[in-house]
């Protein structure tokens, strides 16, 4: 049995992996987070009151609060995944993603030193602290090649910028004072309990509402899709399994250009909810709309160094995920509509 602490426990990918540790091991979970505009317990809501769970509501700039929920915890891993994550939010805001990305992780790499210091023997020893990142790190691609877990950085967006940022924290960290660092650079994640500002679970509820379904540019824009149970399976393993001060890169190897997403998506709710009024399909409503400032032209992920060494592979196909992602939507409501009526309805952000 192990206690960790999740930190951004109540986002899309934290909540993910909160739901897999309880229901797939034995661990006590403390889930830190401060419920910023996309942190919802509601997507912890199937594991709320189980014996092995709690929850604190904590900034991970606040050291006092951070070395108290340490003190009393006394984890033995931390899996790091608070963050601001939206690209066109920092576009419009930048400074918020400094703070949290930068000097969170900066505090919290200071605290969860102290306490790794204080343990002993077999404690000391197996200490984790995985740092979950993001390829956006990386830069972009062009027609050919993957990121690797070599890959030079060249961040382009205040967000990748900062995420860059945390990861050389984290890699110091371990070279400066031998934190025993795990860090995961992911490909773009979608499925269940994703914040309807992100594309997938935007368009469709922008499609349900009939409502146009924006797509940057010429829509050639090319990301590598994982399932977020896969990548929730992947940080399980990297915990479990991976090498201290290693890097990890987590794919789906499901490369689309974002109008292909759009088109799928479309596709499968002329299946599954067939539009009422005259339109035959739901890809009537695809509206091209100007690109975003800096928008990188290609993502995709080399993961073979994950599966060589620790045996992961995506148990889900673009195809299945996506269809998955879809009829979730479709039957939770409860969940993402009060999203949509009080904190993001649909807008584009990211103009500036």
């Amino acid at each position: 049995m192990q206690r960790i602490i999740v930190t951004g426990g109540a986002g899309f990918i934290g909540s993910a992996l909160v739901r897999q540790l309880i229901r797939e091991t034995e661990s006590e979970i403390l889930v830190l987070d401060a419920l910023t505009y996309a942190g919802n317990l509601a997507s912890l809501r199937e594991v709320d009151a189980h014996t092995r769970y709690r929850f604190a509501q904590a900034d991970i700039c606040d050291r006092p609060a951070m070395e108290r929920l340490f003190a009393s915890f006394r984890p033995d891993a931390v899996m790091h995944l608070a963050a601001e994550s939206h690209v066109d939010r920092s576009i419009d805001g930048p400074s918020a993603f400094i703070q949290t990305n930068v000097v969170g992780t900066a505090t919290l790499l200071e605290v969860a030193t102290a306490h790794w210091r204080g343990l002993d023997g077999a404690a000391r020893d197996a200490f984790r602290f995985q740092h979950i990142s993001t390829d956006e790190v990386y830069g972009s691609l062009g027609p050919e090649g993957l990121f690797t877990e070599r890959t030079p950085y060249e961040p382009r967006s205040p967000y990748s910028a900062s995420k860059a940022a945390s990861d050389h924290l984290v890699r110091a960290w371990h070279h400066t004072y031998g934190l025993p660092v795990l860090i995961t650079n992911c490909s773009n994640n979608y499925g269940p309990f994703h914040f309807p500002e992100k594309l997938i679970p935007l368009v469709i509820l922008n499609a349900l509402d009939r409502r146009p379904l924006p797509v940057y540019g010429a829509g050639d824009n090319v990301r590598d899709w994982l399932y977020v149970e896969d990548h929730a399976r992947a940080l399980r393993l990297v915990l479990q399994r991976g090498r201290p001060g290693q890097t990890y890169n987590v794919g789906g190897n499901s490369e689309r250009t974002n109008l292909q997403v759009v088109e799928t998506i479309c596709d499968i709710l002329d299946e599954l909810h067939p539009r009422t009024d005259q339109s035959a399909s739901y890809r009537d409503l695809i509206t091209f709309v100007p690109d975003r400032p800096g928008h990188d032209k290609r993502y995709a992920i080399d993961a073979s160094k994950l599966r060589s060494e620790l045996g992961w592979v995506p148990q889900e196909t673009f195809e299945t995920g996506i269809r998955k992602t879809v009829q979730w939507y479709l039957e939770n409501a409860w969940w993402w509509q009060p999203i949509r009526d009080k904190k993001y309805a649909g807008q584009r952000l990211g103009k500036a």
